[in-house]
């Protein structure tokens, strides 16, 4: 048995290759599931089949106990939800309690870009680490597939004739790439004669970005997810009137395409507690959770599925609550992840961020930045629902730092436990596990959103902004002005709202650190998500298409003659 010290030393891809994984039917089996209930995808994957879906929901009911982890507003390389996430879930199953893992699938634009894989890391992670990271089930691709019909079906309609009018000045719908790729924000369509159709501006998003992504993690069934694909905004005609995907009679091979991406995928985490990996929209633009569909049956089938919201509270956490706790998805309890190097990252004056000083022993640093962490705790509060601080301990994190934040923690009355998952797996997640279970068996939570779906697009931008973000006022420009009567007028002003912000400061600026109250949000243009059922507000300078950074992690991956991946972390 290694110790924790020299767990540490092995990279992510070597504790995943060494783990004994198990069958998967036995994975589903721990669930109440059958070996007829799941679809093997090679070695340790599956997915439940139809059949099982439409049993669990005839035979249990989705009352199990759902923990949703967010976090503080973390460094440009994260806090660690994931890794939070997948330990408790381990914790939880160490303690005795049936539980289950639910998180996003990984993005090849994040994997190959800043952040390497997203899977978890060291001894708390899901296998198989490599597949979950690059071409898993094909559901991200079979997405972007999806995407891209739409696009080509829209193109095809203005070449032969344009039955429906369609504005060529305003298509909303761009292609769409797994791969982070600046040059292609912005692109041109159409040239070479008019064998290739008028030519017209166009651009590319990431599939995260994808509304088609957001569909699928809102979905609960086919025809729901039929249904929601037609909903979507494509472009509008001359009259300035909406066309749809149903218009261009695109819903039905659409649906074709995502029939199986619909159906959750199976997995085990390094210590063989299940594991739903399944959906991955984006936090900053989209509602940024794992699937419904995922969380319905592990709320079904096990006592606690623990669930990620991805970013800070002030993103995943709130659209969760305002958006997806409506379909009936309520947490009963909350997490909320912070880090030490998050801390002195709002403690200390700089931009860009320095790991080398971030990793310097500074405790005077770190509790100078409690202010972001108080900010997204009472965020948390104003939905009513309880919640425990997990510092997620890093390697160099040194005890006077730990201690001197949770000592301020506990003299203020809140709850707190440190969290030594990566290291350790279900040992370093005990305490933050009994934290949990007490927390969600005291039913101390009342549940309501911020704001009720009756208020205007405007009131619920405005609360938002204040109650979530701690702004003193939103502006907006003149485009985003009609946007709103626009969308109130065509009737989606009782749609919840997604504001896409930073997820680089609870402001609308990536600069601002800390808990900044005397700001003003920034709305640019407002659009209806209508197949997601939400409206996207834009504010700051979010892009759908990421870049590359100077060094992306893609530089550090490699393969050798007998297939073993390296610098996947």
């Amino acid at each position: 048995m290694r110790t924790p010290d020299e767990q540490l030393e092995r990279s992510d891809a070597e504790l995943a290759r060494d783990a004994d994984m198990r069958p998967i039917e036995d994975v589903a089996a721990d669930l109440g599931l059958s070996s007829d209930d799941v679809e093997r995808y090679g070695t340790g994957t599956a997915k439940l089949t139809r059949e099982a879906i439409d049993r669990v929901r005839t035979d249990h009911d989705a009352d199990g106990n759902l923990i949703l982890v967010t976090a503080m507003t973390a460094t440009p390389k994260g806090a660690g939800k994931t890794v939070t996430t997948v330990g408790l879930g381990q914790a939880l199953s160490a303690s005795g309690k049936r539980a289950v893992t639910a998180i996003r699938e990984p993005s090849l634009g994040p994997v190959f870009g800043i952040k390497g894989g997203a899977a978890g890391g060291g001894l708390a992670q899901v296998l198989p680490m490599e597949d979950i990271n690059l071409h898993f089930t094909g559901d991200i691709h079979a997405l972007t597939a999806a995407h891209d019909l739409l696009a080509a079906m829209l193109d095809a309609h203005l070449h032969h004739g344009n039955e429906l009018d369609i504005d060529v000045d305003r298509v909303d719908w761009p292609r769409a790439l797994d791969v982070n790729d600046r040059a292609l924000r912005e692109t041109v369509v159409g040239l070479g004669g008019s064998a290739n159709g008028p030519p017209r501006s166009d651009g590319f998003q990431i599939t995260a970005a994808s509304e088609l992504m957001a569909i699928l993690g809102m979905a609960s069934d086919l025809s729901d997810l039929t249904a929601r694909i037609a909903r979507i905004v494509v472009a509008y005609d001359e009259d300035g009137d909406a066309v749809t995907a149903g218009d261009l009679d695109a819903e039905g091979a659409m649906a074709t395409l995502l029939k199986d991406a619909l159906r959750p995928n199976l997995v085990q985490t390094i210590e063989g507690t299940p594991a739903f990996v399944h959906g991955g929209p984006f936090a900053n633009i989209a509602h940024g959770t794992n699937t419904i569909l995922a969380d319905e049956m592990g709320r079904s089938l096990a006592e606690y599925t623990v669930t990620e919201a991805g970013f800070a509270a002030d993103l995943g956490f709130e659209k969760f609550g305002d958006i997806v706790a409506r379909q009936g998805l309520v947490p009963d309890a909350v997490v909320v992840v912070a880090t030490i190097r998050a801390l002195k990252y709002h403690g200390l004056d700089m931009w860009p961020v320095d790991y080398d000083r971030l990793a310097d022993p500074d405790p005077e640093a770190a509790l100078a930045g409690l202010p972001n962490l108080d900010h997204h705790l009472e965020t948390v509060e104003r939905f009513g629902l309880p919640a425990v601080v997990a510092v997620n301990r890093f390697p160099t994190d040194t005890d006077e730092e730990i201690r001197a934040v949770v000592e301020e923690l506990e003299s203020r009355g809140v709850r707190v436990a440190v969290s030594e998952v990566h290291a350790k797996g279900s040992d370093g997640g005990l305490a933050l596990a009994e934290q949990v279970v007490d927390l969600a068996e005291s039913d101390a939570g009342s549940f309501e959103p911020l704001y009720g779906l009756d208020s205007s697009l405007t009131e619920k931008i405005e609360t938002v902004a204040a109650d979530a973000y701690g702004a003193a006022d939103v502006a907006y420009t003149h485009d985003a002005r009609e946007d709103l009567d626009r969308l109130e007028d065509g009737g989606f002003g009782e749609y919840p709202v997604c504001i896409s912000k930073t997820q680089h400061s609870i402001t609308d600026d990536s600069a601002r650190k800390g808990a900044p109250s005397d700001w003003t949000l920034s709305v640019r243009r407002v659009y209806p998500a209508a197949g997601a059922g939400f409206v996207v507000a834009l504010t700051g300078d979010v892009l759908t298409m990421p870049g590359l950074p100077a060094e992306p992690a893609a530089e550090k991956i490699d393969v050798d003659e007998d297939g073993v991946v390296t610098g996947l972390f």
